[in-house]
């Protein structure tokens, strides 16, 4: 996350003898939890240092400048890369080595949060917070050397295709990258519409793995998606904290309110974070005038805060559901609507991301971004790999973390698999018998197969595979919508005010 830094050109300040800027908490704000990676996939900047060199390519020994003026501990640096530029057994790539040094600096600060992104990776990355942009619609993380999923966008080829929160992706089109940043894998990820993608994934509590073909298209960065209810409740989601959120909730909201809205829901589950002015303004709509939204403690404990302003507010009653994939500048607008609005937090903990980084960029495109601070909440709490814990706490039921079941794969009478298992979990959660759900393909579940084939008009054979297994997980992942027990816990409570 970019939070509270304003991005600068460092190699113009240095030029001028000054130290690059960091302002507090009102500038050009990226929030991500872990390293967090939009697929859109969001690619988000690394941390500083080496840009700062200027290498005397050939066999004259580097020099430096700027910063690095007069500094010994380089030495060793400039030694290595004079030895590889001139002596490596074939022609090296100096911005190759160059990235790789950056990379390596940031790496050794063993924070997931500090990256570096090279040109093409910043390049994405500022697709990705614009209006739309070309992939798949997932947000991955690096995490534990495994590239995981974060989250699908809303009505993405990612979503349709059954990517779910915590499932790892193992390689693309063959390519196994196990142990790649996130940056490295969503370069491999993105591409054109119309283009397909494989993923090789292992779902969420499975140790069986999946091959998904994925069909990219245009993603638009719609944030906000809204819809009037019964009674007057008006229930928003609000996806991510893109640069126009704040804009798409204020129409949302204006559209509610001709439409009779007489309470809220504000849904921010799987929602990852984003842009903080985008949830700071959003805030503003919500807690009163001069009651805290977010602190800030940098390494000294120095403290800064921003506060909600005079303007619009929302006067209707309001509750917020979150999730564990609430991360970042979702996990702050929780905490400022729950502390100083009082207003009520429904589903799961958070994820909990409560640092802050600060983003650089170079002239040659290429972004660094390094932790800075902690932020905390308008009560001075650090939920950092904490949380924010719900005041109603509400599970969703089991069928809803089932894993995905992969296409490719053809089921029939007589196999044994644990993936069959998790069909007959499906066919029974959505009003079919499979018999004993054992992960045996037996008669019955041939025949609740067929059942299902034909209320879907599709072809009847009783195997699972192709279109069926496609369309098992659209009618579950239907039900799941129908059926959220958060959505109706946040209309119980709504009732009472």
């Amino acid at each position: 996350m970019y939070m509270g830094m304003k991005v600068v050109n460092v190699l113009e300040e240095e030029k001028k003898g000054v130290e690059p800027s960091t302002e507090n908490i009102n500038g050009f704000i990226r929030m991500k939890k872990f390293t967090f990676v939009m697929l859109i996939f969001i690619l988000v900047f690394a941390t500083a240092g080496v840009t700062t060199l200027v290498l005397a390519f050939g066999d004259k020994k580097a020099v430096n400048v700027g910063v690095a003026n007069n500094r010994p501990e380089f030495d060793k640096l400039y030694a290595v890369y004079d030895k590889l530029e001139s002596n490596y057994y074939k022609k090296v790539d100096k911005k190759t080595l160059i990235n790789g040094a950056i990379n390596g600096m940031v790496d050794a600060l063993g924070d997931p949060y500090s990256d570096y992104m090279s040109e093409d990776e910043a390049k994405q990355f500022n697709e990705s917070i614009s209006s739309s942009f070309e992939g798949i619609g997932a947000e991955i993380q690096e995490k534990d050397g495994f590239i995981t999923v974060v989250s699908p966008i809303k009505g993405s080829p990612a979503e349709k295709a059954g990517l779910k929160p915590n499932d790892k992706i193992l390689s693309v089109d063959g390519k196994s990258i196990r142990g790649m940043s996130a940056n490295e894998a969503v370069l491999l990820i993105r591409g054109k519409k119309g283009t397909s993608v494989k993923l090789t994934i292992q779902p969420v509590g499975s140790k069986e793995t999946a091959e998904l073909t994925i069909v990219r298209d245009t993603i638009p960065i719609n944030t906000v998606y809204a819809e009037m209810m019964k009674n007057g409740i008006a229930k928003v989601q609000i996806t991510s904290f893109s640069e126009n959120t704040y804009s798409e909730l204020e129409k949302a909201l204006d559209d509610m309110g001709k439409k009779g809205m007489k309470s809220l829901i504000l849904d921010m589950r799987q929602n990852p974070g984003g842009l903080l002015d985008q949830a700071i303004k959003i805030c503003n709509l919500f807690v009163p005038e001069g009651k805290v939204i977010v602190q800030t403690e940098d390494r000294n404990g120095k403290r800064g805060q921003e506060v909600a302003k005079d303007g619009k507010k929302i006067d209707v009653p309001v509750v917020v559901i979150i999730d564990e994939g609430s991360a970042s500048a979702s996990e702050i607008t929780a905490a400022a609507l729950k502390e100083s609005a009082s207003i009520p937090l429904i589903g799961h903990k958070s994820f909990g991301k409560g640092t802050v980084q600060t983003a650089t960029n170079f002239k040659d495109g290429s972004d660094v971004k390094f932790t800075v601070a902690k932020w905390l909440t308008p009560n001075g709490e650090w939920i950092h790999e904490k949380g924010i814990q719900p005041d109603y706490k509400v599970d969703l039921p089991k069928y809803a973390s089932l894993p995905i079941l992969d296409p490719s794969k053809k089921w029939k009478q007589s196999d044994v698999s644990s993936t069959i298992k998790t069909a007959e979990q499906m066919l029974k959660a959505i009003g079919y018998n499979p018999g004993k759900v054992d992960g045996l393909y037996d008669s019955q579940t041939v025949n609740a197969v067929e059942e299902f084939q034909k209320a879907e008009d599709l072809k009847v054979t009783g195997i699972l595979e192709g279109e069926t297994t496609v369309e098992l997980m659209n009618k579950l992942r239907e039900k799941i919508i129908k059926d959220d027990p958060q959505v109706k816990k946040a209309v119980e409570v709504l009732s009472e005010k």
